[in-house]
């Protein structure tokens, strides 16, 4: 989605969003704190300062060409890693200063980033715990991708998918990700999608206002 496009449209976006806010509305005790302890945390972190030093370091470095990331979204990365604590992580996209906010979150996790399906090694049944899908201009990789760590994942999993409102063939992929019989709680936050599988919880779908 056009940057300029997007941010232009963010009032309106809050606004036909307001109601789902701050977790008004959610009666799961497991929701609730994922909105209000984890998506809307704002306490300031001791690392996002050394994260945002080490960012502008590596930035300079010419081989560094590295797609825009808001800081709120990188921000949440690493308290969604920190919430859940996996033991791998899996980061398929674009190059990102988001993989410098993924690793910290859970540092000694195992941290495994391809930008294509080619690059992707996996260890024989190692579970994909944390997956962060932001390749959204190729919605055909995107469903591979999914499909592929949809194999590996526990009852702990957690799948973060970028971009489910880019097009409307991404919103549809969006739509029969959380849909799939594997999918559990799923959170709606408009730019980011958040699927999770542990189906010892009551199958819904949440809308954030993010």
């Amino acid at each position: 989605m056009n940057r300029i496009f997007l941010f232009l449209k963010r009032p309106f976006i809050w606004m036909l969003r307001f109601r789902h806010r701050c977790g008004y509305g959610v009666h799961s005790p497991f929701a609730f704190n994922l909105i209000t302890q984890v998506i809307y945390e704002s306490t300031p972190y001791y690392k996002y300062k050394d994260l945002e030093k080490e960012e502008k370091k590596l930035a300079l470095e010419k081989d560094k060409n590295w797609k825009y990331e808001s800081k709120k979204r990188k921000h949440l990365l690493f308290r969604l890693v920190n919430y859940t604590q996996p033991n791998t992580i899996v980061d398929i996209g674009r190059l990102a200063a988001s993989s410098l906010y993924l690793k910290a979150g859970r540092e000694g996790a195992d941290y495994v980033a391809a930008s294509s399906l080619s690059e992707l090694f996996l260890e024989a049944d190692v579970p994909v715990d944390f997956l962060y899908l932001h390749h959204y201009r190729q919605p055909k990789l995107m469903e591979e991708a999914f499909h592929l760590c949809l194999a590996r994942i526990t009852d702990q999993s957690i799948f973060v998918i970028e971009g489910i409102r880019y097009t409307p063939e991404m919103f549809a992929l969006w739509k029969r990700m959380r849909q799939d019989e594997k999918a559990g709680v799923s959170f709606d936050l408009y730019d980011l999608g958040i699927l999770f599988f542990d189906k010892t919880k009551i199958k819904q779908d949440y809308v954030v206002n993010f």
